[in-house]
């Protein structure tokens, strides 16, 4: 590093195009190479365009200047590493770039040490290294000294900035990964009412693990010194488990809040960094099962609902067509099974038998479909196993047999609500599943805007849940009471841990129970509004998302000190 390395004898001659000079031609021995080649100009001024605003610049090469002079007018701190004054000659960039330190030291220490100062006078940037290509090549022991040895300095910054304490205030701060899925609307409202500090992280349109987003994330977290991060669904984190590795790094606990099945989100997931992540599931039946998985960190934290959203007195603004006896808002799962089957791709054989292993797993207590297959269905177990280096077709055979159990269920309730003239709010797979004149359906109604006026425009809301979940119940148990509504439900394990029965809630064994229900229910009008007034109440108290985020921010206070 101290002794001064040789650099190779060149010359170069400038190519001048309509907007001046749009290349430079090297002649190295009797090589001939280019400073660009075709479009020179745009890809300089594209390295340029990815930096962001509060980063420092190490400049492998001046290049045509546009890059450097962009920067420097942004305000940008720009250190240039150039030992070639022939190609900046030849480009017309003899001169000092405006604020821009040019270090051209024959000795890769020398040049470290003079890097290391400019970056002392600029502190709390980021470095970015930007690498002119030709540069590497007529360069290369010299340029990847400096370049490997700068990188390794600031990564033992990064490192160290980046450990600072965590939970040392009363109101923790928050890293957000907001996905735009389900939930995320509520969450950001409800941190809001609750006075938290959070920094939402827009990841919906970020390839995971793409420089892009590291660096935003290393910014955000670096900016805003969080407490943890919270996702929702494990969105944002990869399946080879390297954010979940730097976040370990980082000493930055993760907060991941499963309100779907997590066992067909983390199907084959590596976790490197399984201490550092707090698992939240909807479903206390994961629990044992994910501990399994290695996830020492682990709690049940179930749904809820936003009352602001969910709230009476919306109904009016209703159109009549919405008003009915009896309704149901739900798919048919008949898309997602053809989805499922198409990804799949399972023998013809396996295909016929499909319905049979559903209708077993619906019908069982399991909540992982694999483990059931293991007990009962040995071959559909060998041949998801034999699928290990096709995760997607793997995770959509095993989906598949989710969603045609839950298809089954749903069918033989909605049918026992046939009689009583429902209203069913869904996808067209209800038309070809459903015989008889005696029903209605509408398409989807929107989650925020609708709902919260639909649901009190029947007499009975009617609920029955998807089979990924077994013991947990769904966002209709908190959403239709909320609003003024009342709804039959069919009886979850975890149900009256939530509500007491028959007093706030009112559910049905089995589909042969349904009809009975339905009947009594009707008849007596004081009976469901005194149980929908008294299951807001309940909501009111202890079942808003507040209460669930205050909920987890504890555990995580708890668990990370």
């Amino acid at each position: 590093m101290k002794t001064p390395m040789p650099r190779p004898e060149i010359s170069a001659v400038p190519i001048v195009g309509p907007n001046g000079i749009e290349d430079v031609r090297l002649r190295v021995g009797d090589r001939t190479w280019h400073l660009w080649g075709r479009q020179g100009r745009k890809r300089e001024a594209d390295l340029a365009r990815s930096v962001p605003d509060d980063h420092a610049v190490v400049l492998m090469g001046t290049g045509l200047g546009l890059c450097a002079r962009a920067l420097a007018k942004r305000g940008i701190p720009v250190a240039i590493v150039d030992r070639f004054p022939e190609i900046r000659c030849a480009a017309g960039m003899s001169g000092q770039i405006n604020g821009a330190l040019l270090v051209d030291d024959p000795s890769p220490a020398q040049t470290l040490e003079r890097l290391l100062h400019w970056k002392g006078q600029h502190p709390g940037r980021p470095i970015r290294i930007l690498r002119i290509p030709v540069y590497l090549r007529l360069d290369r022991d010299y340029c990847e000294a400096v370049a490997v040895a700068l990188e390794q300095e600031s990564r033992t910054d990064l490192w160290q900035a980046l450990d600072y304490p965590k939970f040392q205030s009363a109101r923790p701060r928050i890293l957000f990964f907001d996905s735009g899925y389900f939930l995320c609307n509520e969450i950001r409202a409800a941190l809001t009412r609750m006075g938290a500090d959070f920094i939402p992280l827009d990841i919906s349109g970020q390839t995971t693990g793409s420089t892009e987003f590291i660096e935003t994330l290393l910014h955000a977290t670096l900016e805003g010194k969080p407490d943890f991060a919270l996702t929702v669904n494990h969105f944002g984190m990869d399946r080879e488990g390297r954010l979940a590795e730097l976040l370990q790094r980082m000493h930055l606990p993760l907060a991941s809040w499963f309100v779907d099945n997590p066992h067909l989100i983390l199907h084959r997931y590596a976790h490197p960094a399984q201490d550092n992540t707090i698992l939240f599931t909807f479903d206390a039946g994961n629990l044992d099962t994910l501990r399994n998985q290695g996830f020492p960190n682990v709690h049940y934290l179930p749904l809820a609902t936003d009352p602001q959203r969910f709230r009476p007195g919306l109904a009016d603004s209703a159109p009549d067509e919405w008003t009915a006896d009896i309704s149901f808002v739900g798919n048919s799962m008949t898309g997602a099974i053809a989805n499922s089957l198409e990804q799949a791709r399972l023998p013809r054989p396996m295909q016929k038998e499909l319905p049979h292993v559903a209708a077993s797993f619906g019908q069982s207590g399991e909540v992982d479909v694999e483990s059931h297959m293991a007990g009962h269905f040995p071959a559909w177990k060998s041949h998801v196993d034999s699928l290990a280096n096709d995760p997607e077709r793997q995770l959509a055979t095993i989906s598949l047999v989710t969603w045609e159990a839950t298809r089954q269920y749903r069918l033989s309730c909605v049918r026992e609500i046939q009689p009583f003239s429902p209203l069913i709010v869904g996808d067209p797979g209800w038309d070809s599943q459903l015989s008889g004149t005696h029903w209605r359906r509408l398409d989807y109604l929107d989650y925020y805007a609708d709902l919260p006026r639909f649901y009190p425009r029947s007499q009975i809301s009617f609920n029955c849940t998807s089979r990924q979940m077994k013991g947990a119940v769904n966002q209709r148990i908190f959403d239709v009471p909320a609003c003024g509504g009342f709804v039959l439900t069919d009886r979850r394990e975890q149900l009256e841990d939530l509500f007491e029965p028959e007093t706030e809630s009112v559910a049905y064994e089995n589909p042969e129970q349904i009809s009975p229900q339905i009947q009594r229910l009707l008849a007596d009008k004081a009976l469901r509004k005194r149980i929908s007034r008294a299951a807001r109440k309940r909501i009111l108290a202890e079942h808003t998302y507040e209460h669930r985020l205050a909920r987890l921010i504890s555990v995580m206070r708890q668990t990370c000190l």
